[in-house]
């Protein structure tokens, strides 16, 4: 990335921000981006995308009925969206990252930029977070790296509704770069160093989603979806821990508040793809239907790799993957879901048991109050 003369300052003298991806969360993100102060040029894979933002200012296919900003610009060709780019954002599918990072690798060798990762998955044939094979494949350094994850629903966000997200980095300088950037009047930023538990935090989310949308699809009411929530978090805590990560940060915005808004809202993609196997649709007839990508479905087998070898029960995502299989039938994934026997067992995760049940217990409590005080919308998936 060759830096600009006027020292990396876009339109107006704003700050020069890429995104590459233009699906609904990359286009969201640049919105945010750019009504944080910064021009922000976009990298679509499809040239019609790239020509309908950057004379239309809209993202119809993607981000139906929204205005995007004038300090928005896009671009089909991957070289001018990363010239001179202080900050580079990466939305795209977690199973295409590595191929298209091979294209960006040449164009960033130079730079100092900081590298955000805004996709929740992880790479199914390697079992590797996002910020992983971005190291792998620009050489770079992880304190370079941040991730972006909370409750962030694409469309709510783009239609300024007020919402938060945490920014992770193995450097906090990197983190808070990024944060100050990434916030505007409806869109607060936090920061942490806990990579790995912000990562994972949003796949394991996007697994207990599509629990959600399938019994939510064969006709099962809240207290069956309450269950599932609070199970699931006790699953995605004790996978996270075992991976290194601090359970405080399940329990936040990229945990708890995440879980909440995707399994909750009928925006979420991986509730949406659930639903339609709940209702009897095949894994190939879902992926056939959704024009977006629902990150949980490629993470299942992954993720129960990883728990696998991590001696890490996980019964819900177990019975996820029963019937994206066709070896289970959606009606009866819910009477099994909150224990993975007939044992009486503890309510508290694995790592809990070693004396860490507190914080989880206060955990437990918020996810209640939030499904007491109403199916409120949390602003992506």
């Amino acid at each position: 990335m060759t830096p600009r003369s006027d020292g990396r300052r876009g339109e107006a003298g704003l700050p020069r921000i890429a995104v590459i991806g233009s699906g609904s969360w990359g286009t969201t993100f640049g919105k945010v981006l750019a009504d944080g102060g910064a021009h922000v040029v976009m990298w679509a894979r499809r040239a019609e995308v790239a020509q309908e933002i950057q004379e239309g200012h809209r993202n119809s296919e993607y981000l139906p009925g929204v205005n995007l900003p004038r300090t928005m610009s896009a671009t089909a060709h991957l070289s001018e969206a990363l010239d001179g780019a202080s900050q580079v954002y990466l939305a795209i599918s977690s199973q295409a990252l590595r191929q298209n990072l091979k294209a960006v690798r040449p164009l960033v060798a130079r730079s100092e930029a900081p590298i955000v990762s805004l996709m929740k998955g992880v790479e199914k044939r390697t079992g590797l977070r996002m910020s992983q094979v971005i190291e792998q494949e620009l050489h770079c350094d992880p304190a370079r790296i941040a991730v972006a994850s909370g409750p962030n629903l694409a469309l709510e966000i783009a239609r300024e509704q007020p919402t938060a997200a945490v920014i992770s980095s193995t450097s906090r300088a990197t983190a808070e770069a990024v944060a100050r950037r990434a916030r505007n009047t409806y869109f607060r930023t936090f920061v942490n160093t806990d990579v790995i538990g912000t990562e994972f935090g949003g796949v394991l989310k996007n697994l207990i989603a599509v629990a959600i949308g399938i019994v939510d699809g064969v006709g099962y009411g809240e207290n069956t979806k309450a269950s599932i929530i609070t199970r699931g978090l006790v699953e995605m805590t004790d996978f996270a821990v075992a991976y290194g990560a601090q359970p405080e940060t399940l329990q936040g915005l990229a945990g708890l508040g995440d879980l909440i808004a995707t399994c909750q809202s009928p925006l979420s993609r991986n509730n949406t793809a659930g639903r339609l196997l709940g209702q009897g649709y095949s894994f190939q007839d879902v992926v056939k239907q959704m024009n977006q990508t629902a990150e949980g479905l490629a993470s299942v087998a992954p993720v129960l790799q990883l728990a696998r070898e991590a001696g890490v029960q996980m019964p819900i995502v177990e019975q996820v993957k029963m019937v994206l299989d066709g070896t289970m039938n959606p009606r009866d994934i819910a009477p099994h879901l909150t224990t993975d026997d007939d044992k009486p067992t503890g309510e508290r995760t694995q790592h809990g048991q070693n004396g860490g049940g507190g914080a989880l217990r206060r955990s437990l409590q918020r996810a209640f109050d939030q499904l007491r005080n109403g199916r409120g919308r949390a602003a992506g998936d």
